[in-house]
């Protein structure tokens, strides 16, 4: 299973935000242990730095995105993308870019604790604690 993780779980996890912290590390904990692959959109990168230097510091940020780049694959944005989302009939642009790049990268799921916002995406997006219920039932049907 293929998924993209939204920044708002990212921004969960890295400021440790309740009451959503807890599925969503166990998203990423997931991807870590090789349970599913899952994948940033490469704008999120420069988002997550800003938003960790400017509560903590700097050098936290340089961390914070030192472990994303070891442990989690990017989509690159690019024109291409951006005019696609530009098509979508997704109200916000930032969630419209998510969803192109899901789909160029063949992703099962969008991550998101927005899923609303996705209604209209062309990949189906789904709450963490969804995406622990769906992992949970694939390992016991096996």
């Amino acid at each position: 299973m293929k998924i993209i993780v939204d920044l708002n779980v990212l921004l969960d996890v890295l400021q440790q935000r309740e009451p959503h912290y807890m599925h969503s590390a166990a998203v990423l904990s997931l991807a870590l242990n090789g349970k599913i692959e899952a994948c940033l959109p490469g704008h999120a990168i420069t988002t997550i730095h800003y938003v960790v230097s400017k509560a903590t510091s700097t050098l936290k940020a340089d961390l914070a995105i030192d472990w994303l780049l070891a442990h989690f694959d990017i989509i690159a944005l690019d024109k291409s993308a951006l005019l696609y989302a530009r098509n979508l009939s997704i109200d916000d642009f930032e969630d419209a870019v998510v969803a192109s790049l899901a789909l160029r990268s063949q992703c099962d799921y969008v991550v998101t604790r927005n899923i609303v916002d996705f209604e209209q995406a062309p990949v189906l997006a789904i709450l963490p604690g969804q995406l622990l219920i769906l992992i949970e039932e694939k390992l016991s049907d096996r």
